[in-house]
């Protein structure tokens, strides 16, 4: 695909993203729940396209499990007094744990060179 297509996916998720957490800030549980399919399937999409090359791979994990965190939370805001806050903090903790886990290696990778 070449980047003015990937580019112009990337910015129809991005419009996904932000109809879900709009609807979420207005308590609009049917759009903001209809917007987390597509949204994260998009996600899944650009981070199966960008698996070629790590460092955008690694940071399209992080967003995966950034907009997964995100839109478990909004759910439990929306429908459960907020009951799934502490799943969400896992997912989040899972992004962070993943950057962490590849920047520690690009230090390695650097002070070896």
């Amino acid at each position: 695909m070449s980047n003015e297509r990937l580019s112009r996916f990337d910015n129809l998720h991005i419009l996904f993203w932000l109809i879900k957490d709009m609807s979420w800030c207005l308590m609009s549980k049917t759009i903001g729940t209809l917007m987390i399919a597509p949204t994260i399937t998009i996600a899944i999409i650009i981070l199966y396209r960008s698996r070629e090359h790590l460092t955008s791979f690694v940071h399209n994990i992080a967003v995966f499990f950034w907009i997964s965190a995100n839109s478990l939370w909004m759910l439990g805001e929306m429908y459960c007094q907020d009951c799934t806050k502490t799943y969400a903090i896992w997912l989040f903790s899972a992004g962070m744990g993943v950057l962490t886990i590849y920047y520690i290696y690009l230090m390695g990778k650097s002070i070896r060179n």
